[in-house]
């Protein structure tokens, strides 16, 4: 979906059609300043920051009921907003936020605090306590995966939320606020505010208000909200940023079958490649080189592009016409270089303002070309060969990101070495993943910066550590 201004208007776009979803209000820097002054009152007031945990844990596990009632309507939502297919918003995205809101609920009452070493005179107390009026700056690709990452751990500390969700897809998140009301949540405890990130945005990473900050979105924009926390409060600041992320393939890769291919396709492919930790680097051991391409490519052939809203579609649209068209262009420039790009093609009958792409696999395109550096966020994979387990691990590190890698190989000696050499966040071996809400999940280099999300260890982002020292007598 797109957004277009017209006055304070944002214009949500089906980027499937091309048509009008609806119109909303753009949130100007004044409105912002409301929400964060209401924030703080709420906060201090301590109707929600000052309630048991368990009392809090309740309220957020009354929301995720009220999310699995409206699955349905959340599912629709991001489909329409995001062009993402129905059956992997029905069967990820919405069951993957309930479950981050319920297990969050669950964690509430488990952030303990720590004694120190002290001498018999002294006690050393450490806690950690909400920040207060804290925020999040929201993707489009995952709108209501990403809200629920940020809403549970900030909620369930009792902080005051104030959420923006990317202009192109804000209804599911202004549906849970209304559902969040419903369940109990005091009204300003948690504010949704759909705006352009030029203004909203920047407004929240430069309010001396904030106390802390998380972001999910591209490396260029991560660069200017900590460089304007930075010129203001010093906020914390959580970034989860870009990818460009390995699969890599040994030599005996192969033996996995049906399976290797399925998750290859899915690292690639997924949600359209607009995914931060999209697998759209293949590098495959030049022994089955040939067989890993003919195989991936006629899979990624037999994918089913269409309408999101049907459930057979694999493959959507790109979030905008221009977003496919940034895309085409990089692969034009590499096979305008020498490589060679692998597609079906569209098919016939695609609405003729959707913003569609085939998934495409390019070979053999030259070092230093776009499709092979920067993360293009879209259904674009390249094949690069090497001999040697060096020689993959110096290719899977050579790109400014570190979010995430999978490596395929039965031998675990090989797996142990490939994945503490190669620079990521996250590495899963022999499958794509990202694991799941237990595990912390958060990027090296420029893929992230400050904190992680998932696990216990996201309830850093948004609480503070406090030292009380005791002298007895």
């Amino acid at each position: 979906m797109t957004t277009e201004a017209n006055d304070r208007l944002l214009r949500v776009v089906n980027p499937a059609t091309g048509e009008t979803l609806d119109t909303l209000p753009a949130a100007t820097a004044g409105e912002v300043d409301t929400a964060v002054d209401q924030a703080h009152r709420v906060f201090d007031s301590g109707v929600w920051a000052a309630r048991p945990p368990r009392e809090r844990a309740a309220v957020l596990l009354r929301l995720a009921e009220l999310m699995e009632r409206d699955a349905e309507i959340l599912a629709r939502l991001d489909c329409e907003d995001a062009g993402k297919p129905i059956t992997e918003c029905r069967t990820g995205d919405v069951p993957g936020a309930i479950e981050s809101i319920r297990w969050f609920a669950e964690a509430a009452d488990k952030v303990f605090g720590r004694t120190a070493p002290t001498s018999h005179d002294h006690l050393g107390l450490m806690s950690r306590e909400p920040v207060g009026a804290v925020a999040a700056v929201l993707p489009w690709n995952y709108p209501l995966a990403m809200a629920a990452w940020k809403i549970g751990p900030a909620l369930a500390a009792g902080n005051s939320l104030l959420l923006k969700p990317a202009e192109a897809t804000p209804r599911s998140a202004l549906h849970v606020a209304r559902l969040a009301t419903e369940a109990g949540l005091p009204d300003g405890t948690l504010a949704v505010l759909p705006g352009y990130g030029a203004e909203a945005g920047r407004a929240l990473a430069r309010h001396p208000g904030i106390g802390a900050l998380s972001f999910t979105g591209s490396t260029a924009t991560g660069r200017r909200i900590l460089a304007d926390a930075a010129e203001t409060n010093f906020k914390r600041v959580s970034l989860e940023m870009g990818g460009k992320s390995p699969q890599v393939l040994m030599p005996d890769a192969l033996d996995f079958g049906v399976d290797l291919i399925d998750d290859m396709i899915a690292a690639a492919f997924l949600t359209m490649g607009q995914n931060c930790t999209a697998g759209s680097r293949i590098l495959v051991h030049e022994d089955i080189a040939a067989q890993v391409v003919a195989r991936f490519t006629a899979a990624a052939g037999a994918l089913v592009i269409g309408d999101p809203a049907k459930p057979d579609t694999r493959t959507g649209p790109l979030i905008s016409t221009a977003a496919r068209d940034r895309v085409a262009r990089a692969v034009d420039e590499a096979v305008a270089a020498g490589a060679v790009a692998h597609t079906a093609g569209l098919p016939a009958g695609l609405h003729p303002h959707g913003a569609y792409y085939p998934p495409t696999v390019v070979v053999g395109a030259p070092d230093g070309s776009r499709v092979l550096t920067e993360e293009l966020f879209g259904p674009v994979v390249t094949v690069q060969t090497f001999a040697s387990e060096q020689e993959a691990i110096r290719t899977a590190n050579a790109t400014p990101y570190g979010l995430a890698a999978s490596l395929w190989t039965h031998d675990l000696d090989t797996a142990f070495r490939l994945a503490r050499g190669i620079q990521a966040g996250v590495v899963s071996v022999n499958s794509y993943s990202e694991g799941d809400i237990t595990a912390p999940f958060g990027g090296w280099k420029q893929s992230g910066f400050g904190g992680a999300e998932r696990s216990t260890d996201a309830f850093a982002q948004w609480t503070r550590e406090k030292t009380v020292w005791i002298r007895t007598r």
